[in-house]
C-alpha cells in the first residue's frame, strides 16, 4: 500500500479536487465574469512498500464554463495558489538534486499569505532552477552515453548489448548479466516474465548481490531501476564502476610507502605516467583532459610507436582527442566511451572521464603482468630442453625405423612382377638376398631402440620428472606391430613369386599355338582379295540386276569365315590379358590378320556400292521417259480458248485450272528429284557408272519440257483472272444500287418519338444505320477502284463501266444527306425530354425530403435522439449535394433549342423547383439545432443517474467495511482501494463532462434550465461526501498495514540472524591445507558482507519501532519486544564471527609457511642433484660451458637466499603465536632445511674446484698442441733448407768438374 494520501477537500463556493498534495481541478472566474475550470496535477511521495502508481501524474489543462454569480476573496486566493503551484511544478524536474527538489516541493505546498506580490522573486528562482536543470541534463546525457558504451564493452563477452541505459536495465536481466561478467560469479537465475513484479524480483537479486559484495547503496531500490529513474540509474552504474573497476587500484609511492586507493590512486598513476611530457599537468579529472594531450601522453608512455607526441599542439584539442580515442579503439582494443565534444567542453563530466581512464589503467597493467609471466615461463623451458634432446633422438630413431618398415612393406607388397620367365626368376633371387642380408641389420636396430627407451625412462625417474611416454605410433608395441606386418608381407611376397613363375610357363605354350593358326588364315585371305577386285556389270537394267545376285553369293561365303578369324583374336586376347612378355609381336600378327580381313570386307562393300550405283542410274533413266510422256498430254489442255460467259462459269474454269497447276507442281517436284538423283552420278568421285555428258543431256531435256509447261499454265491462269474481275465488278454495282434504295426508303418512313424512351430507341437505330453506311462506304470505294483499274488495263468487255459508276455515286450522296438531317432532329428531341425527366425526379425527391425535415419527432431518450440526429445528418448532406442538381437543371434549360425553351410550361416548372429547394434547406437547419439540444439534455440526465448509482454502491460498501488486523487481509483491502482510485478518477471525468453540458444548456437558455441546475448541485455534493469517506478509510488502513509490515520484517530479520549464526558455528577449520583455510576465509568475508547489509536494516527497524510505539500506544509492548530479541541475537552473532576470524588467521599463516617450506625443500633437492653431477668436460669448449652453467647455478642459489631468510623469520613469528602449533615437526623441518642449505653450498664449492682444474688441464693440452704444430712447421723448414743447400753444393761441384 502506498503512503497515506491527503484528503480531497472542497473549497467553499467552488468545486475543488485535490490528489496527493496537489490541486487536480479548480473552478474560478476571470475579470470578464466568465467562469472556468483548471485541471493540473503532480506527484506525491513514496510509501513503505515503495509503490509509485501515482508519481509524476499529470492532467492536461481543460477549461469548463460554469454558472456562478460571484467569486469571494477566499476563492481568489485559492486561484492564485493553484496558478503558482502548477507553474512551479511544471518547471521543477525529477532530475534535480534531492535537496533542491525537496526544497522546491516544500515551497509549493506552503500556504502563500502575500498572494502574487512575490512574483519577481519567484521568477528569479525559476530561472535558477531552469539553469541548474539544463546543466544537470547535459551532465546526465554524457554519463548515460559513457555508461552505455561501458556496459556494452563488458556485455560483449556474453554476446549481449543494450541500446538505452534507462529502459534496458528495467527488467533486471541485463543488470544480472553485467554483474556476472564483472565479478566472475554466478548470480541467481532471473525470473521469467515481463510483469512489474518479475522485474522487481530480478533487480532485487542484483542489488542483493552488490550488498553481499560490501557495496553501499544509498536510497536506491529495485522500484527506482524498474521505473527508469534517470538519476538513480546513473548512480547505480557509477557505484558498480567504483566497486569493480576503480576500487582495485592501489599505488604505493616511493618516498613514504603511502598507500592510496580509488580516485586518488588513479590520479597519482596518471601523474606518474605523464611526468615529463610538456603541457601535460593532470590535477583533476575534468579540465586537465580537455586538450587531449593527457590521453595521448598515456598511450605514448606505453606504446610510443603509435603516436608522434611532439607533433601535437594544445590548440587543436578536437584532433588530439579524436586521435587518442581512435588509436585506443583500433590498436589497444579499448571501447570508445567518449567523443571529443564530450570532453572539450567548459565543464567536462568527471565520472565519464574516470570511467574511460580506468580502462587505460587496466589495459596497461595487464600488459606489464604478461611480460613478467613470460620471463618465468622461459626459465622453466630451459630445464626441459635437455630432456627433450634425448627424447628427440629416440623419436628420430623410431621414426627412421618405422619409415624403413613402411617403405619396405610398400616395396615387397607391390605385386607387379617382371613380365617374362627370366625376369621373374631374377626377382625371386633378389627377394632371397633381402631376407638373408638386409633384414637382420634392421632387426638389430630395433633391439637398440628398446635399450634407448629404457635409458630415457631411467634418467627421468632419477630426476623425479614425469616419465616419457612416446607419441602414438612410436611406442615399442607399435614398432613390434609394424615388424609383424613386415614379416606378413614377406610371406605374401614369396607365395606371389611362385604363382607368377607358373603363369609365365603357361603363356609360352599359348604363343606357339597362335603362330600356327595365323599362317593358315593369311593364305585364304590373299586368294579372296584377288577374286573381288574384278568389275563386269553390263550396260542395261537386266544385266546389272544379274551381277547383283552373283555378288550376294560371294558375300555369304565370306561371312561364314568370320568365326575362324575370331579364334585367332581370342588367343591374342588371352595372352594380352595374362600379360605375355612378347605381346607386341603377337598383337602385330593379329593386327595384320584383322587388317587383311577388314580390307577384304572393304573390297566386297566397295564392289556392292558400285553395283548399287549402276542399278540406281538405270532406274532413274526409266522414270525420265515416263515423265516426258505425261507433260505432252497436259500441254494440249492448256492451249484451250474457252474463258467463260458469266461469273459462275469463270469460277468453275478457275477451279479446274487450279487442280492442273497442283498436278504440275507435284510433277515438278518429282522431276526435280529425278534430275538431282541423276546429276549426283556426275559429281561422285572415283567410280562412275556412266558418262557424265550423257546424264546431263537427259536432265536438260526433261527440264526444258517442264519449263514450257509451267509458262502455259501461268498464261492460262492470268486470262481466267481477268475475265473473273470483269464479271465480279458488274455484280457488285448491282448489289450497291439495291442497298442504297432500301436505306433511303427506311429513313423517309420513320418519325422523331413522343417521349424519352422512344427517342433513345430511334437514336440507337440511327446509330446502327450510320455504322452500316460507314461500312458500306468502304466497300463501295473498293468497287469503284476496281472499275477504274479495269478501265486502265483496257481488257475485253469494258464498255459502259464509266456511266454505271457515276450513277451509283449520285445515289450514295443523296442517302448521306438524308441521314444527317434526321440525326439533328433526333438530338433536339432528346435534350427536351431529358430536361422534363430530370425536373420531375428532382421535384419528387425534394417533396420527400421536406416531409423528413419537417417532422416533429425529437426522440424520447438519448439513444432514439442520436438515431434521429444521425438520420438527419444524412438528409442534410443529401440536400447540400442536390444544390448542384438545381444549378445544373437551370443550365440545361438555357441550353435547349428555342422552340422548346420558349414554352411557358418549361419556365414555370423551373421556378417551382428552385422555390421548393430553398424551403427544404431552411427547415433542415432548424431541425438539426432542435435535435442537438434534446440530445444534450438526455445525455446529462443519464450520466447523473449513473454517477449517483455508483456513489450509492460505494457508500454502502465503505459503511460496512471494517479494517482487518491480518497482513494478508490488509493487502487485499488495499488492492481494492487501488481499484477504487481508478474508478473514482474515471467518475470524476464523467462529473466534469456533466458540468460542461449543464453550462452549455444554461448559456443557450434551454427551457429546462432550472431542473438541470438542481441536478448538477445535488451530484457535486454527493461526490464531495464520498471523497471524504474514502480518505478516512484509507488512513485507517495504512496505519494497520504499517504495523503488520513491521512485525513481519522483525520475524524475517531475526530468522536471517539465526541462520547466519548457525552458518558461522558450522564454519570450523578442520583441514590441514592452505586451500581449506582460504576457502573458509572467503566464506567468512562473504558473511561479513551480508552482515553489513543487515546493519542498516536494523537501524531502520529501530526507528520504525519507536514511531509505531508512539502511534499505537495501546500495543507498545507488542512493538518493542520483538526488536529487543533481535538486538540480543545480533550482538551474539558479531562475537561468534570475531572468534572464528581470529582462529582462521593463525591457521592461514601456518599453512602458508608449510607450503613455502615444502616448495623450498623441493628446489633444494633438485639443486643438490645438479651440483653433485660428476660430468667432466672432454675439451676446452665443454669446460667453459660447464663453468658458465655452474656460475648460473650460483646466481640461482643467491636468489633463493632471500627465501631462506624469510622462512627463518616466519618461524620466529609463529613461535610467538598463542595458538597451539606443531612445534616439534616444524623444528625437524627447519633442521633439514639448515643442513640441506649448508650441504648445497659445500657441494657447489667442491664442484667448482673440479671444473676449474679440468679447465686448466684443457688449456694445457691446447698449448701443447699449438707447440707441437709450431715445432713441426719449423722442422719442415729446416729440412727444406738443407735440401736446397745440398742441391746448390752439387751444382757447384758439377760446374767445377766441367
Amino acid at each position: 500500500m502506498s503512503t497515506t494520501t491527503p484528503p480531497r477537500t472542497a473549497v467553499q463556493g467552488t468545486v475543488t479536487f485535490t490528489r496527493y498534495g496537489c490541486v487536480v481541478f479548480q473552478w474560478f472566474r476571470n475579470s470578464d465574469n466568465c467562469e472556468f475550470g483548471f485541471c493540473g496535477g503532480g506527484g506525491g511521495g513514496r510509501g513503505q512498500n515503495k509503490k509509485r502508481d501515482d508519481e509524476n501524474t499529470a492532467v492536461t489543462p481543460v477549461l469548463f464554463i460554469l454558472s456562478m454569480s460571484s467569486l469571494s476573496k477566499d476563492n481568489t486566493d485559492g486561484l492564485i495558489r493553484v496558478r503558482q503551484a502548477s507553474g512551479a511544478m511544471a518547471n521543477a524536474s525529477p532530475d534535480l538534486d534531492n535537496a533542491e527538489a525537496q526544497r522546491q516541493l516544500n515551497n509549493n505546498n506552503r500556504p502563500i499569505s502575500s498572494g502574487f506580490w512575490e512574483t519577481e522573486c519567484t521568477s528569479s528562482k525559476l530561472f535558477e532552477c531552469s539553469r541548474i536543470k539544463a546543466l544537470a541534463d547535459e551532465r546526465d546525457a554524457v554519463q548515460k552515453k559513457t555508461f552505455t558504451k561501458w556496459v556494452n564493452s563488458h556485455l560483449a563477452r556474453v554476446s549481449c548489448r543494450i541500446s538505452d541505459l534507462y529502459n534496458d536495465l528495467r527488467d533486471g536481466y541485463m543488470l544480472t548479466r553485467l554483474l556476472e561478467v564483472l565479478s566472475g560469479e554466478l548470480l541467481p537465475r532471473p525470473t521469467r516474465g515481463r510483469m512489474r513484479i518479475h522485474c522487481l524480483e530480478n533487480v532485487d537479486k542484483a542489488l542483493q548481490f552488490l550488498k553481499e559484495q560490501r557495496v553501499h547503496l544509498e536510497n536506491v531500490g529495485s522500484h527506482d531501476i524498474v521505473d527508469g529513474n534517470h538519476r538513480l540509474t546513473l548512480g547505480l552504474m557509477w557505484t558498480i564502476i567504483l566497486r569493480f573497476q576503480i576500487q582495485v587500484i592501489k599505488i604505493e609511492t616511493e618516498d613514504n610507502r603511502e598507500t592510496r586507493s580509488a580516485k586518488d590512486a588513479l590520479l597519482l598513476w596518471c601523474q606518474m605516467k605523464t611526468a615529463g611530457y610538456p603541457e601535460v599537468n593532470i590535477q583533476n579529472f575534468t579540465t586537465c583532459w580537455r586538450d587531449g594531450l593527457a590521453f595521448n601522453a598515456l598511450i605514448h608512455r606505453h606504446r610510443p610507436d603509435l603516436i608522434e607526441f611532439h607533433k601535437l599542439t594544445r590548440s587543436n584539442a578536437t584532433h588530439n582527442l579524436q586521435q587518442a580515442f581512435n588509436i585506443a579503439e583500433q590498436n589497444l582494443g579499448l571501447t570508445k566511451l567518449l567523443d571529443p565534444e564530450d570532453v572539450n567542453t567548459e565543464n567536462p563530466d568527471e565520472k565519464s572521464i574516470i570511467t574511460y581512464v580506468v580502462s587505460y589503467y587496466h589495459y596497461f597493467s595487464k600488459m606489464k603482468a604478461l611480460i613478467v609471466e613470460g620471463k618465468r615461463v622461459g626459465k622453466v623451458l630451459e630445464n626441459c630442453v635437455e630432456a627433450e634432446k634425448i627424447i628427440d633422438r629416440y623419436e628420430a630413431l623410431a621414426s627412421d625405423l618405422l619409415d624403413w618398415i613402411e617403405k619396405t612393406i610398400a616395396i615387397i607388397s607391390n605385386q607387379k612382377f617382371a613380365n617374362s620367365l627370366t625376369g621373374v626368376q631374377q626377382q625371386l633371387q633378389a627377394f632371397t638376398t633381402y631376407c638373408t642380408i638386409e633384414k637382420p641389420i634392421k632387426f638389430q636396430e630395433k633391439g637398440n631402440l628398446e635399450v634407448l627407451l629404457f635409458t630415457i625412462q631411467s634418467k627421468l625417474r632419477a630426476n623425479n620428472q614425469k616419465l616419457y611416454v612416446p607419441h602414438d605410433g612410436k611406442l615399442i608395441s607399435d614398432i613390434n606391430k609394424a615388424w609383424e606386418r613386415l614379416e606378413k608381407a614377406e610371406h605374401e611376397r614369396g607365395v606371389a613369386l611362385r604363382k607368377e613363375l607358373i603363369r609365365q610357363e603357361k603363356l609360352e605354350l599359348l604363343a606357339q599355338r597362335f603362330d600356327h593358326k595365323t599362317t593358315m588364315r593369311q593364305a585364304w585371305l590373299n586368294e579372296n582379295q584377288r577374286l573381288v577386285s574384278q568389275d563386269n556389270f553390263g550396260y542395261d537394267l537386266p544385266a546389272v540386276e544379274a551381277a547383283m545376285k552373283k555378288h550376294e553369293a560371294i558375300e555369304a561365303d565370306i561371312a561364314s569365315y568370320e568365326e575362324r578369324i575370331g579364334v585367332v583374336v581370342e588367343l591374342a586376347a588371352e595372352m594380352e590379358t595374362e600379360g605375355y612378355y612378347d605381346i607386341r609381336r603377337i598383337l602385330a600378327r593379329k593386327e595384320n590378320i584383322l587388317g587383311q580381313w577388314s580390307l577384304l570386307k572393304e573390297l566386297v562393300a566397295g564392289r556392292r556400292t558400285r553395283l548399287e550405283k549402276n542399278l540406281a542410274l538405270q532406274k532413274t533413266f526409266q522414270d525420265m521417259v515416263y515423265m516426258i510422256d505425261w507433260m505432252e498430254d497436259i500441254q494440249v489442255q492448256l492451249l484451250s480458248k474457252d474463258f467463260g460467259k458469266h461469273l459462275l462459269e469463270v469460277d468453275d474454269l478457275l477451279q479446274k485450272h487450279s487442280l492442273q497447276e497442283a498436278d504440275i507442281a507435284v510433277q515438278a517436284e518429282r522431276v526435280e528429284t529425278l534430275n538431282t538423283a541423276a546429276l549426283k552420278f556426275t559429281t561422285i568421285e572415283g567410280y562412275q557408272p556412266c558418262d557424265p555428258q550423257v546424264i546431263c543431256n537427259r536432265v536438260n531435256h526433261v527440264s526444258s519440257c517442264l519449263e514450257e509447261l509451267k509458262q502455259l499454265a501461268v498464261k492460262r491462269h492470268a486470262e481466267l483472272e481477268e475475265s473473273r474481275q470483269l464479271w465480279a465488278f458488274f455484280q457488285e454495282l448491282e448489289e450497291s444500287e439495291a442497298w442504297i434504295r432500301e436505306k433511303s426508303s427506311i429513313l423517309g418512313a420513320q418519325g422523331y418519338g413522343k417521349d424519352l424512351s422512344s427517342v433513345l430507341r430511334l437514336l440507337q437505330k440511327h446509330k446502327t444505320l450510320a455504322g452500316e453506311l460507314l461500312a458500306h462506304r468502304s466497300l463501295l470505294q473498293n468497287t469503284m477502284k476496281r472499275g477504274k483499274q479495269i478501265l486502265s488495263e483496257q481488257s475485253f468487255g469494258t464498255a459502259g463501266i464509266q456511266e454505271r459508276i457515276m450513277e451509283v455515286k449520285e445515289e450514295w450522296k443523296e442517302l448521306e444527306d438524308q441521314a444527317a438531317q434526321r440525326l439533328d432532329h433526333l438530338q433536339e428531341a432528346l435534350h427536351f425530354f431529358q430536361f422534363s425527366t430530370e425536373t420531375d425526379d428532382l421535384v419528387v425527391w425534394l417533396q420527400d425530403a421536406y416531409r423528413l425535415v419537417s417532422s416533429e419527432d425529437f426522440g424520447h431518450d438519448e439513444y432514439s435522439t442520436q438515431s434521429l440526429l444521425k438520420k438527419h445528418r444524412g438528409v442534410s448532406e443529401a440536400v447540400d449535394k442536390h444544390r448542384m442538381h438545381v444549378v445544373t437543371l437551370r443550365k440545361h434549360m438555357v441550353a435547349l433549342p428555342p422552340r422548346y425553351r420558349e414554352q411557358e410550361e418549361v419556365q414555370v416548372r423551373m421556378a417551382e423547383v428552385e422555390q421548393l429547394y430553398t424551403e427544404v434547406a431552411e427547415v433542415a437547419v432548424l431541425r438539426q439545432q432542435w435535435l442537438h439540444d434534446a440530445l444534450a439534455v438526455y445525455h446529462m440526465f443519464s450520466e447523473v443517474n449513473a454517477c449517483e448509482l455508483w456513489i450509492d454502491e460505494k457508500e454502502q460498501w465503505l459503511d460496512k467495511m471494517e479494517i482487518p488486523e491480518r497482513l494478508e487481509e490488509v493487502e487485499v483491502v488495499a488492492h481494492r482501494f487501488e481499484s477504487l482510485d481508478q474508478e473514482m478518477n474515471s467518475l470524476m471525468g464523467r462529473i466534469l463532462d456533466v458540468n460542461q453540458i449543464v453550462q452549455q444548456l444554461l448559456d443557450g437558455c434551454h427551457p429546462s434550465s432550472t431542473e438541470v441546475r438542481g441536478c448538477q448541485d445535488h451530484l457535486n455534493s454527493r461526490w464531495n461526501s464520498i471523497v471524504e469517506l474514502v480518505e478516512q478509510k484509507k488512513d485507517q488502513l495504512d496505519s494497520m498495514q504499517r504495523l503488520q509490515n513491521y512485525l513481519l520484517e522483525c520475524a524475517e530479520i531475526k530468522s536471517q540472524i539465526q541462520d547466519k549464526r548457525k552458518a558461522i558455528d558450522s564454519t570450523q577449520y578442520v583441514g590441514s591445507d592452505l586451500g581449506g583455510v582460504l576457502a573458509l576465509q572467503r566464506r567468512l568475508s562473504t558473511m561479513e558482507g551480508a552482515l553489513s547489509v543487515l546493519e542498516p536494516k536494523l537501524m531502520h527497524l529501530q526507528e520504525e519501532a519507536e514511531h509505531l510505539a508512539s502511534v499505537h500506544s495501546g500495543r507498545t509492548m507488542d512493538v518493542l519486544v520483538p526488536f529487543d530479541g533481535i538486538s540480543l541475537e545480533w550482538e551474539e552473532l558479531k562475537r561468534t564471527l570475531q572468534g572464528c576470524e581470529d582462529s582462521l588467521l593463525v591457521a592461514g599463516r601456518l599453512q602458508s609457511f608449510i607450503q613455502d617450506l615444502d616448495s623450498f625443500l623441493t628446489w633444494l633437492v633438485q639443486t643438490q642433484t645438479s651440483a653433485a653431477s660428476d660430468q667432466l668436460p672432454n675439451n676446452l669448449e665443454e669446460a667453459e660451458k660447464l663453468i658458465n652453467k655452474h656460475a648460473a647455478l650460483k646466481e640461482e642459489i643467491g636468489r633463493y637466499e632471500e627465501d631462506y631468510e624469510r622462512l627463518q623469520a616466519m618461524n620466529e613469528l609463529l613461535e610467538h603465536e598463542e595458538a597451539p602449533l606443531p612445534q616439534a615437526a616444524l623444528q625437524q623441518w627447519l633442521q633439514k632445511l639448515d643442513v640441506g642449505w649448508n650441504k648445497l653450498l659445500e657441494m657447489w664449492e667442491s664442484r667448482r674446484e673440479v671444473l676449474v682444474q679440468a679447465h686448466i688441464f684443457h688449456l694445457f693440452l691446447r698449448d701443447v698442441k699449438q707447440a707441437e704444430s709450431f715445432l713441426n712447421n719449423q722442422n719442415t723448414s729446416v729440412v727444406r733448407d738443407d735440401r736446397v743447400v745440398e742441391a746448390a753444393a752439387s751444382r757447384n761441384s758439377r760446374s767445377t768438374s766441367c
